[in-house]
């Protein structure tokens, strides 16, 4: 079977990596001077984990509800792996409050999704770079920076410049899958690849590794809704 693929490359990348991301799609990460003809002998060498990602049932699975559901007094939106209820509230201050639910002036009225997606990023910022900086001192390892970033099929990355960012929409997950996606992804500037000693590296800091691999297999396209 053909197996398409789409390389990206940098001059800053020392390894080549591969990721399936949740869309289907292969990317390729290389340096600037590995040939095609090396990436590809890479490729195969990996072909049976590549087939085995593109197939996974549960990555792929329908949403269990139409995305875009209103946002009106009655429903509920997640936060930190639970769901809390939303009410629409006459409030003179714009500002969302939450206080075991979600508390939306009825000023947004009409543009609630947006006003609820700056709020998640906003408490990503707040929540998720502090644990960064956190298990990065665990790890001994140093990052260039560390960004909440929006992108729907990836729940975290590690760039060739030691970069380190973070979806926004993981401010929804429990702290034990957060902490998780942090710790893999500075673990990558230990172990480039999904390698043994990569592995080790994660679960030996993630008392709860498997226990949040298997949340976001089950919960992870809920997630990629934007609220």
């Amino acid at each position: 079977m053909e197996l398409t693929y789409e390389i990206k490359r940098s001059a800053a990348r020392k390894k080549v990596t591969i990721t399936v991301e949740r869309d289907r799609s292969v990317i390729v990460h290389a340096p600037a001077n590995v040939s095609e003809e090396k990436l590809h002998q890479i490729v195969e060498s990996r072909r049976l984990w590549i087939f085995e990602k593109l197939h996974h049932e549960q990555k792929y699975q329908p949403l269990p509800h139409p995305p875009g559901k209103e946002l009106v007094s009655g429903e509920s939106a997640s936060y930190l792996g639970r769901a809390y209820r939303i009410e629409l509230v006459d409030d003179d201050d714009p500002r969302i409050r939450f206080a075991n639910r979600f508390f939306i002036p009825r000023s947004h009225v009409g543009r609630q999704r947006q006003v609820l997606r700056q709020w998640y990023i906003d408490r990503a910022r707040e929540k998720i770079l502090p644990r960064a900086r956190s298990h990065a001192k665990s790890l001994s390892v140093e990052f260039q920076q560390a960004r909440i970033v929006d992108n729907r099929y990836r729940w975290g990355s590690c760039t060739a410049k030691d970069n380190v960012y973070f979806n926004w929409r993981l401010i929804k997950a429990p702290m034990f899958v957060i902490d998780y996606v942090v710790i893999h992804e500075l673990a990558h500037l230990i172990e480039a690849n999904h390698t043994p000693r990569f592995w080790s590296i994660v679960s030996a800091q993630t008392a709860n590794m498997e226990r949040a691999r298997k949340w976001l297999r089950e919960n992870g396209q809920c997630l990629e809704e934007d609220v």
